[in-house]
């Protein structure tokens, strides 16, 4: 907790850092000065679950979200695998998200089921770092899985800097099919759109009851900048708070900051947990 408000950080990355290509080692290094995020590592790279497990709750942060990344174009491949003695140690603060890409996993809809099937509570998609179209439907039937077993889908919304990447896929337009098309399904676009999107994804987000945006990567102090054409406050009740660990200078720190944009009592308790808890099964916050 921070000030007294539960907080679920929707948005972590906790690789082995053996699997990381160097670009990411250089946005740690940028995004994340100022916290000691390498403390949760051993000497070998590889994150011990006590220390993350310390270090997060010395940062206010009840519940997590841990990601997955089969990007070699950008990132390289960090399986899912990994992440499971950090959920064995701590499972009420730690969930799984699964992660597909079409490129490595066929078919799809049998890959995510294996990952669900490990405790994974969404499926997150990166069509920017995997270099593939969302919009196309052979992602249909992952979808169709996502509505049966009643859990959310994350895309990556908006631009990164990563080589390898294509910003082209994170246009959030490219989802208005499916959003559409499953509306029992969940979609959170992370990072809001960022880069020259915010306007089409707080559109969609505001317009459709299945969209959320986590605010992941994003400065809350700018906001205001970039949603100026949105009542903030009314937007703010679609979204979901998520730093993109340990790009950021600390959990409290982002949340103070969210704190300082004067959102009703209520929008900021959904923000910072609410959001969370209705999209995502089994949080219990």
């Amino acid at each position: 907790m921070i000030d007294g408000e539960t907080v679920v950080d929707a948005h972590v990355h906790v690789p082995r850092l053996s699997t990381l290509k160097p670009a990411w080692f250089e946005w740690a290094r940028v995004f994340g000065r100022g916290q000691p995020w390498r403390d949760a590592y051993d000497e070998d790279g590889d994150p011990v679950p006590e220390r993350l497990d310390a270090l997060l709750d010395a940062q206010g942060v009840d519940r997590a979200l841990l990601f997955c990344e089969y990007s070699p174009r950008a990132t390289g491949i960090q399986p899912i695998e990994d992440l499971l003695p950090i959920v064995e140690h701590n499972p009420v603060r730690f969930r799984l998200v699964a992660n597909v890409n079409p490129h490595l996993h066929h078919p799809l809809a049998a890959e995510a089921e294996r990952q669900l099937d490990l405790g994974a509570v969404a499926v997150k998609l990166h069509p920017v770092h995997g270099g593939f179209d969302p919009a196309d439907k052979e992602l249909y039937p992952l979808f169709g899985l996502c509505a049966e077993r009643g859990v959310p889908v994350i895309v990556h919304s908006g631009t990164s800097s990563f080589p390898g990447s294509r910003a082209r896929f994170g246009d959030p337009q490219l989802m208005l099919d499916a959003v559409e098309d499953f509306p029992d399904v969940q979609f959170v676009f992370a990072h809001g759109g960022r880069g020259w999107w915010y306007d089409t994804a707080a559109f969609l987000a505001l317009a459709r009851s299945n969209v959320w945006l986590d605010l992941a990567g994003l400065p809350p102090h700018k906001l205001p900048e970039y949603y100026a054409r949105f009542d903030l406050a009314r937007l703010a009740t679609r979204w979901i708070f998520g730093t993109d660990w340990p790009g950021v200078p600390g959990t409290d720190k982002n949340v103070r900051a969210i704190r300082e944009l004067g959102l009703p009592t209520e929008t900021l308790r959904g923000v910072l947990s609410g959001n969370a808890g209705k999209v995502f099964p089994g949080l219990d916050v």
